[in-house]
């Protein structure tokens, strides 16, 4: 970049090269010339933490129903699903992904695992609390014009379910999202890797990068569950309004 000097009372036009805000002498936490320059990278990292969020999300949910389901049909078992979904939860991270890489290796599939499993402790009691609060009297209704249980369940149960289900859902999200950062104890952290790699080598820009796409990314996606709720529950909006 040229730069203007003042020489012996006239002024000298030299050319000198522009620190970059990111450079060891600046390092600012915001900074633009760091967001261009590292684009790839920052695009990498946050595609890699979409990525395991949603699939922990969906693995939890996948283990979660059927398990919500047994809950409910055989009450002697509730304290035995939601004893087990919450004694998981209390395993460090720093601890389960490790237990896991003998299986899976440093790879996504470990994260998304570990954090699926974290999911359940919010999923579970989400979906049993969805459930049970479908009014008796819609239920013995469905039933008394003929529904058998599975078309109960899914063309009664689950439409008058999905606002508490929703909430839950939109909590183990948000919270996943957080979570996704301790992969990089295996090497697969998405946006966990700028943080702590910024974090060890006090890189500023790089640190405020992950923290702050971190926050963006769960109320992104909270929006989306949000958006999602409305479209699937049209008949609330008039509640609501």
């Amino acid at each position: 970049m040229a730069v203007t000097l003042l020489v012996a009372g006239a002024p000298a036009v030299v050319s000198a090269t522009e620190e970059k805000c990111y450079s060891v002498d600046v390092n600012a936490w915001i900074c633009g010339d760091y967001w261009v320059d590292r684009q790839d990278e920052i695009i990498e990292a946050t595609t890699t933490h979409i990525q395991i969020t949603v699939a922990a999300v969906l693995l939890g949910l996948v283990i979660a129903f059927p398990l919500a389901l047994i809950a409910r049909g055989v009450p002697r078992l509730e304290s035995s699903v939601l004893g087990l979904s919450t004694a998981i939860y209390t395993v460090p991270s720093l601890a389960l992904l490790p237990l896991l890489v003998p299986l899976t290796g440093l790879t996504k599939t470990t994260v998304v695992i570990g954090l699926g499993l974290y999911c359940l402790t919010i999923l579970v009691r989400a979906i049993l609390d969805g459930l049970r609060s479908v009014p008796d009297d819609i239920r013995e209704a469905a039933v008394g014009i003929g529904y058998s249980s599975t078309r109960l369940l899914l063309r009664v149960e689950l439409p008058l379910a999905l606002p508490v289900m929703m909430a839950g859902l939109r909590v183990a999200t948000v919270s996943t999202v957080a979570l996704t950062t301790i992969g990089t104890v295996v090497s697969e952290g998405g946006l966990g890797y700028l943080i702590a790699d910024g974090q060890s080598t006090e890189f500023n820009a790089e640190l405020f990068a992950g923290a702050v796409l971190c926050v963006a990314l769960a109320l992104t996606l909270d929006l989306l569950l949000v958006l999602a709720q409305r479209l699937a529950t049209p008949w609330r909006r008039g509640l609501t309004s």
